[in-house]
């Protein structure tokens, strides 16, 4: 993952990559994320699809897969299986693998995201700030309030089965990453589980 501490303009140089640099654009990105069961469509203002996500519908894990414009999957991800945190794992890749080597990063408690890399997880690397009565969330590079990567509106209530949200992703800052911890971030097992362990 390529990271840097920039200020918390939406212009600042410094790249944050972590599924992929070809994912960082050097200008703020605005996305519509469109759900629709366990699936996303993920499009930008001119109504070109970015990414699509795909539910596993006889998954017990509520696996979700991330595919690029092209159909590749790019990143698999679930629930974590037992935790007492309502963790999310995320794996390179569309397989089933749940092998070390190919995880990427993991959201505990819908709150703190810790790549692969920090083994000790004393600080995580991103935060996610939610306002689940305003539906919305802001996301933090290094748990820093100065350093926005990205922020995420609802466009419906989440409680009365809402299913748009726009993102906006800040410049040079992976787009792909940040759909990832949206989806998790409004999963409705991802809500239950960390209201229960709050």
């Amino acid at each position: 993952m390529n990271m840097g501490g920039s200020s918390g303009d939406a212009d600042g140089p410094q790249q944050v990559a972590v599924i992929s640099p070809q994912f960082c654009v050097n200008e703020p990105i605005e996305l519509t994320l469109v759900r629709k069961r366990k699936s996303f469509r993920v499009t930008d203002v001119n109504d070109n699809i970015m990414l699509t996500v795909k539910g596993k519908f006889f998954s017990l894990r509520e696996r979700r897969v991330l595919y690029d414009v092209a159909g590749n999957p790019l990143i698999t991800f679930q629930p974590k299986f037992p935790s007492l945190h309502g963790r999310w794992v995320v794996f390179r890749g569309g397989g089933e693998s749940a092998d070390s080597m190919d995880l990427l990063f993991s959201v505990k408690s819908k709150r703190d995201v810790f790549l692969a890399t920090n083994t000790q997880e004393e600080l995580c690397d991103f935060k996610i700030e939610s306002s689940w009565l305003n539906r919305s969330c802001v996301i933090y590079a290094g748990g820093d309030s100065s350093n926005i990567v990205a922020k995420m509106q609802s466009a419906q209530s989440f409680l009365f089965g809402g299913d748009t949200f726009k993102v906006t992703v800040y410049s040079n800052v992976d787009y792909a990453f940040i759909v990832a911890l949206v989806v998790i971030l409004v999963n409705p097992e991802a809500q239950t589980v960390s209201v229960a362990s709050s």
